[in-house]
C-alpha cells in the first residue's frame, strides 16, 4: 500500500514538471524573419548587380543597453540580396550602386518571409 502511494506521488510530480515546460514554450517571442531584397534600375527594370545593401536596426534588450546592428551585403548578378535571419521590427535599408541615385527607406517587417523590391533611378545630369 505504501509503495503504491509513493508511485502515485512520483507520477504526479513528473506530470507537473511536464506542464511547466509547455508554458515556457508558449511564452517564446515572435519568430525571426527572412528577408529578400531585389534591386532593379531604370525604366526597363534591369537587375543591378554588386550594389551595396545596408540593413540597420536596433536590437532591444530589457536589462542592458540597446545594440545597434548594421549589415553590409551585396546583390548578385540577378540583383538579389538575401539577408540573414532577423528579428521582426523596423529596419532602415540603404542601397548604393555606381551610376545610380542612392536609395534609403524604413520598412516594418512583421512576416516570417518577406521580399522587398527596390527600383533605383539614374541621378540628374550635371551640365
Amino acid at each position: 500500500m505504501v509503495s503504491s502511494l509513493v508511485l502515485c506521488f512520483a507520477m504526479g510530480l513528473h506530470g507537473r514538471d511536464q506542464g511547466g515546460d509547455t508554458k515556457e514554450k508558449a511564452d517564446t517571442p515572435a519568430k525571426d524573419s527572412r528577408l529578400t531584397i531585389i534591386v532593379t534600375g531604370g525604366e526597363d527594370k534591369k537587375p543591378v548587380d554588386s550594389a551595396s545593401v545596408y540593413v540597420k536596426f536596433v536590437e532591444e534588450h530589457k536589462f542592458s543597453k540597446d545594440k545597434k546592428i548594421e549589415m553590409n551585403l551585396k546583390t548578385n548578378l540577378s540583383g538579389v540580396c538575401h539577408v540573414p535571419i532577423l528579428p521582426p521590427g523596423k529596419f532602415l535599408i540603404q542601397v548604393i550602386a555606381p551610376g545610380w541615385k542612392t536609395f534609403g527607406e524604413y520598412y516594418d517587417i512583421s512576416q516570417t518571409e518577406q521580399t522587398i523590391n527596390i527600383a533605383l533611378v539614374r541621378p540628374p545630369k550635371w551640365y
